[in-house]
C-alpha cells in the first residue's frame, strides 16, 4: 500500500508519530508526497510545514529528532503513523509530546533499549554502543558468545555478584545484537507467546 496523496486539495495527509518504545503518541504532523520520499530516505521525520509552506524537518533547529523505526499506513491510505525514537522532548514548549503527556517507560529494558538504537543512529566516538555497531555484526556476535561462556563459567560458582553482572553483560550485549539486526525484545516476546499458545 501506498499512502494515497490525491484525497486532500493540498496534497497532505495526516502523520501521527508515536514512541515505537513506549508506544505514547508524540505529535501530529501533515506530509505531502515529497516529505513522505524525505522521512523514507533520511530515516528522520520530515512535514509539510503549512505555516512556513516548506518542508520542515522535525530537529532541523533544536536536534531534537525523530528518528524512524517503521511506517505504516492505515487502510483508506490517507493517514500515517510513524513509529520513531525521539531525541530529547518532542514539543518546542519543552514539554515530551505536544499533547503535554510525560512520555516514560515503566520497563526499564525498554528505556534502554531505545539509548542503544539511539546509539545506532546517532554514534558517538566516546559511545561503546556506538563503537560496537561501527565494528559490525561479527564483533557484536562475538562479543555476545565471550558473555555468554563468561556467564556459563560464572554459574558454576557460587558467587552471586559475579554471576549477576556477567547476566548483566549478557543481556546488555544481547539487546546490541538484536537492534544491529533490526530486531527487539518486543519481537522476541511475540516469538515465545506464539510457542507458549502453540502448546
Amino acid at each position: 500500500m501506498k499512502p494515497d496523496f490525491t484525497k486532500s486539495p493540498e496534497g497532505l495527509i495526516p502523520a501521527i508519530v508515536q514512541d515505537a518504545t513506549t508506544n505514547v503518541v508524540l505529535m501530529l504532523g501533515y506530509m505531502n508526497a515529497e516529505a513522505f520520499e524525505k522521512t523514507q530516505k533520511e530515516k528522520q521525520v520530515t512535514f509539510f510545514s503549512r505555516s512556513k509552506k516548506r518542508l520542515w524537518t522535525k530537529g532541523e533547529e533544536s536536534s531534537n529528532f525523530l528518528n524512524v523505526v517503521s511506517i505504516l499506513i492505515d487502510c483508506d491510505s490517507d493517514t500515517l503513523l510513524i513509529k520513531a525514537n525521539p531525541v530529547g522532548p518532542v514539543c518546542h514548549t519543552g514539554a515530551d509530546t505536544c499533547f503535554n503527556e510525560k512520555n516514560t517507560s515503566t520497563d526499564f529494558l525498554n528505556q534502554l533499549e531505545a539509548v542503544i538504537n539511539d546509539r545506532k543512529n546517532n554514534p558517538s566516538e566516546k559511545s561503546y554502543v556506538a563503537s560496537l555497531f561501527a565494528k559490525g555484526i561479527n564483533k557484536i556476535a562475538q562479543k555476545v558468545g565471550e558473555e555468554a561462556v563468561e556467564l556459563v563459567i560464572e554459574a558454576k560458582d557460587n558467587d552471586e555478584k559475579l554471576f549477576l553482572d556477567e547476566a548483566s553483560d549478557l543481556l546488555f550485549h544481547y539487546l546490541i545484537l538484536l537492534s544491529a539486526k533490526g530486531y527487539s525484545l518486543k519481537d522476541i516476546k511475540q516469538v515465545l507467546q506464539s510457542r507458549h499458545s502453540g502448546n
